[in-house]
């Protein structure tokens, strides 16, 4: 895809002015800092441009002219900002020398990234996607975030339409490609698991013979994406390469241990899940090919700190919870049911869920499947919502014995407080738009 070269016109201040970053939203802008304006639906970036210069920006760069500022300060005003956003990425994207990671998926993509970047921090100076920054928007801010003298970048790309992995991935131009999983999330927009399987493989066709694609060696879509590439591929969790062995739950998290070559090296990791050693695995896979060794690996892996509401285990007096509420969809769901189901100690399981985005025609199955799930793993299930009915109904007819539809998230927590006692342990999961962090809010 090919971006049109908009129109840049100097209109005003001082051009010389040094830029320290670019930052589109003045609650975040730090003085020195390009305030890059971007407008949607409901926001328009111009209003704020004279909150910018108050804040110390270095400039804007605008569409129209805008009163009400200092005469010196700079503006520049393109045709479009969007799109000189992502001219001015792909031009700074040719100054880097650093070598990219690029990791897309259904499920995992920020633990995977959080688990790379650590592991390659061990010994390289490393920029990588901060919070959920992976879309056209997201993705050009984190290329102009790294330094000239970073050595690996790690960027997360996602997508929830067809045709938004390929030009992400043209414009990270990734010497190792990741591909964690193909699963159900957002399939409301593309209607299939084998439409994703196809959006998600872009990522590997823009790979060249001299990158690597790694794959997960479980996932049944990967002979499929592996054909699609020029790349070599390497396998994650393969008996004959790198794989876990002697997975084990510990008080702060998972012990495994690491087998590659004949060699074993004992591995840690700060968070529940069994399927966070597969996201470990692939994160490992790619720093073996950066030239790391096992060991180096194993110790990124045991520092690696999460992004905010990915299991974060909490102490809540006494309950053990695990805040897995920043998004959610049916195979995370049931992932994050298996962890809190894997944790040590006896006392009672609580699952706290809310609805589940972009499903579309799959959203009751979707719901019904986690139900499932629930009743086979969990002491008591609230289920939050209207939405998430056919959860609770399912997970009935499948046997739980404990089963609660509440309206809202004061609900839930009302009656988590009521229920939850020393020694149980929760977890709280749902889509962003319902704000399932919440229940942790107001059980705290």
């Amino acid at each position: 895809m090919l971006w049109p070269q908009p129109a840049v016109v100097f209109l005003c201040g001082d051009g010389a002015v040094a830029v320290t970053d670019v930052c589109k939203d003045t609650r975040t802008l730090k003085p020195g800092d390009l305030y890059w304006v971007l407008a949607g639906e409901n926001f328009d970036g111009h209003q704020f441009v004279p909150a910018a210069a108050a804040a110390g920006a270095a400039g804007a760069v605008v569409s129209c002219e805008v009163e009400g500022l200092p005469a010196d300060f700079p503006l520049i005003r393109v045709d479009d900002t969007q799109v000189a956003l992502i001219r001015l990425a792909r031009w700074y994207r040719d100054k880097l020398a650093a070598r990219v990671v690029c990791l897309t998926g259904s499920n995992g993509k920020t633990s995977t990234k959080d688990f790379m970047a650590s592991v390659a921090s061990t010994r390289f100076a490393v920029n990588k996607t901060e919070g959920n920054l992976n879309n056209h928007i997201g993705l050009p801010l984190t290329i102009l975030s790294a330094k000239t003298d970073d050595e690996v970048c790690v960027w997360e790309i996602g997508m929830n339409h067809a045709g938004e992995i390929e030009p992400l991935a043209r414009l990270a131009r990734p010497d190792i490609g990741i591909i964690t999983n193909i699963g159900v999330a957002h399939i409301e927009f593309l209607g299939s698991r084998e439409a994703i399987a196809q959006e998600k493989g872009m990522l590997g066709e823009v790979l060249s013979a001299e990158n690597v694609l790694v794959l997960p060696e479980w996932d049944e879509f990967t002979p499929s994406l592996a054909a699609r590439t020029n790349a070599r591929v390497v396998l994650a969790g393969a008996a004959n390469g790198l794989h876990a062995e002697k997975v084990r739950p510990s008080t702060h998290g998972l012990d495994f241990e690491l087998v590659h070559g004949g060699e074993k090296v004992a591995a840690h990791l700060p968070v529940a899940g069994d399927h966070m050693v597969r996201n470990a695995l692939l994160a490992v896979s790619a720093g073996l090919e950066l030239g790391l060794s096992l060991r180096e690996c194993a110790s990124g892996l045991a520092a690696t700190k999460l992004s905010a509401r990915r299991l974060a285990c909490l102490d809540v007096r006494g309950v053990t919870v695990l805040d897995d509420s920043y998004n959610a969809n049916p195979d995370s769901m049931e992932a994050a049911l298996h962890a809190l189901r894997s944790l040590p100690g006896g006392g009672r399981r609580f699952a706290v869920l809310g609805r589940m985005g972009e499903l579309g025609n799959y959203a009751e199955e979707g719901y019904r499947r986690v139900g499932r799930t629930a009743a086979s793993t969990m002491n008591v299930l609230i289920a939050v919502g209207p939405e998430t009915g056919p959860m609770a109904e399912e997970a009935r007819q499948n046997g739980a014995v404990e089963v609660h539809l509440v309206g809202d998230t004061g609900d839930a927590a009302k009656l988590l407080r009521e229920l939850a006692r020393p020694g149980d342990a929760v977890v709280l999961k749902g889509s962003r738009a319902a704000r399932m962090e919440r229940v942790l809010e107001d059980f705290c």
